[in-house]
């Protein structure tokens, strides 16, 4: 029996919706979706966090690199799970390289290089726990890397730095290279504002409960505001307290008086345009994303790859800032399923095709360079 179909315009897209979910439901009956991982399908090595592909891959395509935003990156495996499990589900080795957020971008990146090569190196040597590959398999792979907002300056800084051990295809997304100044307005006001409150900060409670809360309260706050977690999840639960450790460091830099991000934006683009050496890259935007530069940089970039014979792409996609960093979503609904869960569920469920076209989009750019 075919069921009858009720129709929701939302956000300009036509939703199409068993009527019958809007009946009423047995007595203790529930609908969960759950389309995320049920099992941690991440591992721990020295700072990075690797997922490996899934057993029926007999050896990674390609090892990547993969660099979240300012803070969000921090904490990759909640905030990027999804599309990160998205790209291992294709073959790729996924490396997340966490970082301290500071304006010194210089130091960062340098920062994320080595940690990344130092876990590439115990990939190499030892394998992946808890993942069936020979090592021998792994020290053979091409290297790739994917960037988000901060994460795609500090890969392009990267990839201007040095030319030994850097990736040979970037997939760059949603670059920003704004001064702090632009990026916040008045924000070289807040100096003495933030020296003044920082003691007060320190001393707060709520500063405290962050930085020792137990694995249930921090559990309870993260499911709160929507995001994935696993039960006794304590890698998660650690990445969690890096971050909040790293408020202060912030904090104080903006005290002492800093203003601006270290290299300037000006200066960053002359290096880029003088030392940029990944040979691949593909540039990505999002057709509603107001702070994106991603058209600057391809006009820095353009000259420089194609002096040494590289390629380099551009694509917009739908989309915004926020894209690559949407979860799959616990959907659960009670005894009645109303219009308003239907367009809360489209809500969630519409950015995540987004996310799968840019994973999708990358997928594509990655496979012609494999061999």
């Amino acid at each position: 029996m075919e069921s009858a179909l009720a129709t929701s315009s939302f956000m300009g897209t036509q939703v199409m919706i068993p009527a019958t979910l809007f009946c009423r439901r047995a007595r203790g009956a529930s609908l969960t979706v759950t389309a995320s991982s049920t099992t941690k399908i991440y591992t721990r090595l020295d700072s990075c966090l690797v997922i490996p592909p899934p057993p029926i891959f007999k050896k990674p395509r390609a090892i990547i690199k993969f660099l979240g935003g300012a803070f969000v990156g921090a904490v990759p495996e909640l905030t990027y799970s999804y599309l990160k499990e998205l790209l291992a589900k294709e073959g790729y080795l996924i490396v997340s390289v966490p970082y301290n957020v500071t304006f010194d971008h210089e130091r960062a990146a340098k920062q994320v290089y080595q940690r990344f090569n130092s876990c590439l190196d115990t990939i190499v040597l030892s394998g992946v726990p808890n993942a069936d590959f020979n090592p021998r398999d792994l020290a053979n792979l091409p290297v790739f890397s994917v960037g988000h907002s901060n994460g795609a300056l500090l890969q392009v800084l990267t990839g201007s730095y040095f030319s030994d051990k850097i990736p040979k295809v970037n997939a760059i997304i949603s670059f920003n290279n704004k001064s702090a100044t632009e990026a916040v307005p008045y924000f070289e006001q807040l100096g003495p504002l933030i020296q003044q409150m920082m003691p007060v900060v320190e001393a707060s409670p709520l500063y405290e409960i962050a930085r020792n809360a137990s694995g249930d309260v921090l559990k309870v706050l993260l499911d709160a505001a929507g995001t994935t977690i696993l039960n006794n999840d304590q890698e998660a639960l650690k990445s969690f307290t890096n971050l909040v450790d790293q408020l202060p460091s912030v904090f104080g830099e903006v005290g002492q008086g800093v203003s601006e991000f270290r290299p300037s934006p000006l200066e960053n683009r002359t290096c880029f345009k003088c030392s940029y050496s990944v040979p691949h890259t593909l540039l990505v935007q999002f057709n509603s994303d107001a702070i994106d530069e991603t058209d600057l940089l391809e006009e820095t970039l353009r000259p420089r790859i194609e002096s040494f014979g590289g390629s380099l792409e551009k694509v917009r996609l739908d989309g915004n800032h926020l894209t690559p960093c949407v979860q799959d979503p616990k959907w659960q609904i009670g005894f009645v399923y109303t219009p308003a869960d239907a367009v809360a569920q489209a809500l969630k469920t519409i950015p995540l095709r987004d996310t799968r076209v840019l994973s999708r989009t990358i997928v594509d750019w990655f496979t012609r360079f494999e061999n």
